[in-house]
């Protein structure tokens, strides 16, 4: 089994935190693309490779580092390359060696099913300082079921071969109903990579691309999500960290897999969202994260320095639910802003959906540990 890691440096957690106390955009995600090779029937941002004018539509490379420039300049030094799948863009290599030229830290979120000899001579050159790999399941038919592309194979291979390259990878799970079985094989894939996975079983409803509130068709019930994701680490981690782990959450200790954008205190936003970190869509418009249906600042009309003040003071509007601040399961709950907003359509609605996950996570943390404590509704 890989070593368990720290999923962030401290260093960028010190500048991150010295960014948000003066308000300056140290980290960043470009949005390259909506488009995808694959059609996840989950995803909250993807439009289909084929939908006429799309690329038209697309901030050009010349576009991106224009805004790459203005964003260094005021502080950014952290910056995420996304989409969609980014390596679809046939300018992808020429935008992703300028902005390495710039000095910035990049890092990629992609399904490595694009990998090719361009990107290999490419990134031994300009290394990324990691690629953020999602694996949607254990067989060539999980990945047709759920992605509608049957590229398992392809995609482990090319997860080898960034390996060989030298390449940091970190690994993402996303868990649904369609992939749910394939558990014990992801690991077991992850494991014989020797490398770190991170799993969510948590869907966001799809209003970026014009879906309803609060649904996801290819989503758990709040229940199974929380059973799911206490399975999965019940079957990653070693009997005894997964013990403490569940020991932890008796105790009322932070035990969530991923709470980095949780707002612990208060009722604004205490997250990076907004006030050191900022998104920016395909089409250009800024925004505090790329999951929240927000207002958010086009780039298309104001320059960066204008869409980030303008983006800070819409984030320092936002209000939470009141009942978050002092529900016994703050701590090991992943709920912030852009869930409230996408589950109730208010950023101060008390998302239901993650309430019921969080519940149904502890008890099965609790049950599969075997040291009891039933956690009440």
């Amino acid at each position: 089994m890989p070593e368990r890691k720290n999923a962030e440096p401290l260093s960028s957690m010190h500048l991150n935190n010295l960014g948000c106390r003066l308000g300056l955009p140290v980290s960043g995600a470009f949005e390259l693309t909506a488009r995808c090779n694959f059609s996840c029937k989950m995803c909250y941002v993807h439009l289909q490779n084929d939908i006429p004018g799309l690329k038209a539509r697309e901030l050009t490379a010349e576009n991106w580092l224009s805004i790459a420039r203005e964003a260094r300049d005021m502080g950014l030094l952290f910056l995420l390359l996304t989409g969609g799948e980014p390596m679809l863009r046939e300018d992808f290599p020429y935008i992703y060696e300028e902005l390495s030229k710039m000095g910035f830290v990049i890092s990629i979120n992609s399904n490595a099913s694009l990998y090719n000899d361009t990107l290999s001579e490419l990134f031994r050159r300009y290394p990324p300082s990691r690629i953020n790999v999602t694996l949607y399941g254990g067989s060539e038919d999980t990945y047709g079921r759920l992605c509608g592309n049957r590229s398992f194979e392809r995609v482990l291979s090319n997860l080898r071969r960034m390996r060989e390259d030298g390449v940091q990878v970190s690994l993402n799970v996303t868990l649904t109903p369609y992939n749910v079985n394939d558990m014990e094989r992801i690991l077991e894939n992850a494991n014989k990579l020797g490398l770190n996975t991170r799993a969510s079983a948590y869907m966001y409803p799809p209003v970026r691309t014009g879906g309803s509130v609060g649904e996801n068709t290819a989503r758990f019930t709040p229940e199974e999500a929380g059973q799911t994701i206490a399975r999965w680490e019940s079957l990653r981690d070693d009997r005894e960290t997964f013990v403490n782990r569940a020991k932890a959450v008796l105790e009322g200790i932070q035990s969530w897999e991923d709470n980095s954008c949780a707002e612990p205190e208060g009722q604004g936003v205490s997250c990076r969202a907004g006030r050191s970190s900022f998104w920016i869509t395909w089409e250009g418009k800024m925004m505090p994260c790329g999951t929240m249906d927000a207002e958010g600042a086009s780039l298309r009309e104001l320059s960066f320095k204008e869409a980030w003040s303008k983006v800070m003071q819409q984030t320092g509007c936002i209000r939470l639910p009141a009942e978050c601040s002092v529900c016994r399961d703050r701590k090991n709950c992943g709920v912030c802003a852009s869930i409230c907003k996408s589950e109730t359509g208010r950023f101060d609605g008390k998302p239901e959906y993650m309430c019921a996950m969080t519940r149904a996570k502890i008890r099965e943390l609790l049950r599969l540990s075997g040291i009891g404590g039933e956690n009440e509704a």
